[in-house]
């Protein structure tokens, strides 16, 4: 699971995720220096950091090397709550708590995003239950079909950090 970034892990990583292509540590550093006084030494650290914890992958070009981010925000924050939620004691009591804590349009946006894992999961369902064309009397296939959601959640694994 992944552990929190830190502040300046995060500021790098926000703008790698919001500008969506390779970066370089200059163009980083000239974004982050309309915030703050920083060097340029540091946010080279800060992304080899990112690149040694898997956040990012690099190409060399030239003497310098473009950064790319290897999951997207979205997947980092997910992973996050389902990290908080897990190691609850009362995973339900957890959730009633932080739905409360949500605003209106948070919670419609979870109303939204149900809705689509329930569809996905009718889906799978459907295809996972195909009729069969053979007499009931043969002998089954020798080979099983694979789990709906299996290549999935492998690929799901391979994009999260430090795999």
């Amino acid at each position: 699971m992944p552990r929190p970034l830190g502040e300046l892990e995060d500021a790098v990583m926000t703008r790698v995720w919001q500008w969506n292509r390779p970066v370089t540590v200059r163009e980083v550093l000239e974004d982050l220096q309309q915030e703050r006084s920083i060097a340029y030494t540091t946010v080279m650290t800060v992304m080899d950091n990112l690149h040694q914890k898997g956040w990012v992958r690099r190409e060399a070009e030239g003497r310098a090397y473009r950064y790319t981010a290897v999951s997207t925000r979205a997947a980092y924050s997910a992973a996050l709550m389902n990290e908080a939620w897990s190691t609850s004691d009362n995973p339900a009591a957890a959730l009633v708590a932080f739905f409360g804590m949500m605003s209106a349009e948070q919670r419609e946006a979870l109303r939204d995003a149900v809705r689509v894992v329930q569809h996905d999961d009718e889906s799978s369902a459907e295809s996972a239950v195909e009729p069969s064309a053979e007499p009931a009397a043969e002998a089954p296939s020798a080979q099983a079909p694979a789990a709906p959601d299996a290549e999935e959640g492998s690929a799901a694994r391979r994009d999260e950090p430090g795999r």
